[in-house]
């Protein structure tokens, strides 16, 4: 385990090396197939993605997985964009 930078309390983020797949639903595979879509489409860019999610609230980002994360970002996204 290493330690990486963010909000301090968390603990060490543990570093997963070998034969773990990219994904560990279906549903992961098509929230980040969305993502891509959108981004290449012009929908919006990586960094306003990065910053949705950053913009979560505390208690709702605490309590999501990575691409549960990915999927209420891209949901406020197209709704701040009229596009949702």
């Amino acid at each position: 385990m290493h330690d990486m930078g963010g909000q301090d309390g968390f603990g060490p983020v543990p570093v997963v090396v070998g034969d773990e797949p990219p994904f560990h639903a279906d549903w992961e595979a098509r929230v980040y197939a969305l993502n891509m879509t959108l981004v290449r489409n012009g929908a919006y860019h990586l960094d306003e993605l990065r910053d949705a999610i950053e913009r979560l609230p505390p208690e709702v980002y605490l309590r999501s997985s990575y691409y549960e994360r990915w999927l209420l970002a891209i949901e406020n996204l197209l709704e701040e964009k009229g596009l949702g």
